[in-house]
């Protein structure tokens, strides 16, 4: 399988990374198998000087993943919600997860986040809502020994329009 990573720089050798900010999954290297996602995530990343980016491309073999502990959810439920709030609400809440993969808080992800934080909608309604959007997925990456598996290809360059 082939996964993107969005990056203002080439990252040949990734790396688990704490955030400076909370984040849906946790610290680690956040991929996605939407090229196109990846070229959101680096043009957001693009302000003032950063003029360029890149869409790095990696090989991942699934079948690896049965030496991995991993953490999947294929659409949002409750369990997911109850991940992605942890995550968010407390920069000490860890797992032990190698990967984590499931549905990219986008930023219409994020509004309807922001109703069930603010009790406008409660968890099943949340979940309702978000299954009536067209979400990609993406895979984190927390454990050095999951980047074992991740081999780097290429990278694209993405300009600033």
């Amino acid at each position: 399988m082939i996964l993107y990573h969005g990056s203002l720089e080439i990252v040949e050798k990734p790396q688990i990374r704490l955030a400076n900010r909370t984040l849906d999954y946790g610290a680690g290297f956040y991929t996605t198998t939407s090229k196109n996602q990846a070229q959101l995530w680096v043009k957001r990343r693009m302000t003032g000087q950063a003029k360029k980016g890149y869409i790095n491309f990696y090989q991942f073999e699934a079948e690896t993943m049965k030496h991995l502990s991993i953490l999947n959810f294929p659409t949002p439920s409750e369990e997911w919600v109850d991940f992605v709030m942890a995550n968010r609400i407390d920069r000490n809440f860890t797992h032990n997860y190698d990967i984590v993969s499931g549905p990219v808080a986008n930023d219409r992800v994020y509004a309807a986040f922001a109703l069930y934080e603010g009790g406008l909608l409660n968890k099943k309604e949340l979940i309702q809502e978000l299954k009536t959007y067209e979400l990609v997925d993406q895979l984190l990456f927390h454990t050095n020994k999951a980047l074992t598996y991740l081999n780097y290809i290429k990278a694209e360059e993405v300009y600033y329009e």
